[in-house]
């Protein structure tokens, strides 16, 4: 394929994972938006649906990581092959181990009859799947990938400059912010506000590369 039509593939997939993702945490959060793990569970008996689809959109996230790390590659190579591979194999992480604990805990709110775990089982399952911290492994290896790609487009000016620098220093604020979630020095609200830059950066990148593709990578 040509890299205008890779352009176009990938700025299609940057709107759509964006839209997928947003659909996934709004249907998730309705069945399990009640307080105390045991309201949670009955949450998510309740929205069994939901979360049927929930788990649904998630694997769809997953073949939007994957589309993204192959066309981004082909569309930023020419600035540096083993940059651009890089690239792809953090986003490719990103799909392979992003999925969330949807699955196990539909299972463990409908699961009936003799396979069925205890109550003091379930509480203490569920305790784990829900009451640990939201973290996300998958989300470094995307924000890997994203400052890699972010760097080639900007070395390359085939988007246009500020746009690019939007995306590095987005990406560069979730490698920081992300590992000191995972240690527990960042907590609260920040740690969703810390995702709004790679969401300025993102949507109009994906209008950008849908509409007008990318620019021919200026000569070093």
């Amino acid at each position: 394929m040509t890299h205008r039509t890779n352009a176009r593939i990938a700025g299609f997939t940057f709107l759509f994972y964006i839209a997928v993702g947003i659909s996934d945490i709004v249907l998730f959060s309705r069945a399990t938006g009640s307080e105390g793990i045991t309201a949670k569970l009955a949450g998510i008996t309740q929205h069994a649906f939901q979360v049927r689809l929930s788990i649904v959109l998630g694997l769809v996230q997953a073949f939007c990581a994957i589309v993204l790390a192959v066309t981004l590659y082909r569309i930023t190579c020419d600035q540096d092959s083993d940059l651009a591979m890089l690239g792809l194999t953090f986003r490719l992480g990103e799909g392979f181990i992003g999925a969330s604990a949807a699955h196990e805990l539909l299972w463990l709110g409908t699961a009936s009859g003799q396979k069925a775990p205890d109550t003091a089982t379930v509480h203490a399952i569920g305790t784990y799947l829900l009451g640990a911290p939201d973290w996300n492994m998958g989300a470094v290896f995307f924000a890997m990938g994203s400052t890699l790609f972010s760097y080639l487009f900007l070395r390359g000016r085939t988007i246009p400059v500020a746009l690019a620098w939007i995306g590095v220093v987005a990406s560069v604020v979730l490698i920081v912010g992300l590992p000191l979630q995972l240690a527990g020095f960042l907590t609260g609200p920040v740690t969703s506000y810390m995702w709004i830059p790679m969401l300025l950066f993102e949507v109009p990148l994906g209008f950008w590369l849908l509409i007008k593709g990318v620019r021919t990578p200026t000569t070093r």
